[in-house]
C-alpha cells in the first residue's frame, strides 16, 4: 500500500505530543506532511529527520493544505 502524502496542520488532544526540530513536545504543528493509515497518522514535521506515528484517537483537529 503507498502512502498518499499530503500537506496541513495536526492539533493533538491533551496528553499526545510530537516533537519538533528543536526537540521540544508540542501538541500543533502547521505546514506537516502527513498520511492517514488505517488508525494511524504517520506525520512528518519540517527539520526532524525521521516520520513520528501517532493514533487516530489522539488526533483533535487535521487541516489539510493541499
Amino acid at each position: 500500500m503507498t502512502s498518499q502524502w499530503r500537506k496541513g496542520s495536526i492539533e493533538l488532544v491533551p496528553g499526545y505530543s510530537l516533537t519538533d526540530a528543536d526537540n521540544h513536545r508540542v501538541d500543533r504543528a502547521e505546514h506537516v506532511d502527513f498520511a492517514i493509515e488505517g488508525g494511524y497518522v504517520s506525520i512528518r514535521l519540517p527539520g526532524v529527520p525521521c516520520t513520528q506515528l501517532v493514533s487516530a484517537p489522539a488526533v483533535r483537529l487535521i487541516t489539510c493544505e493541499s
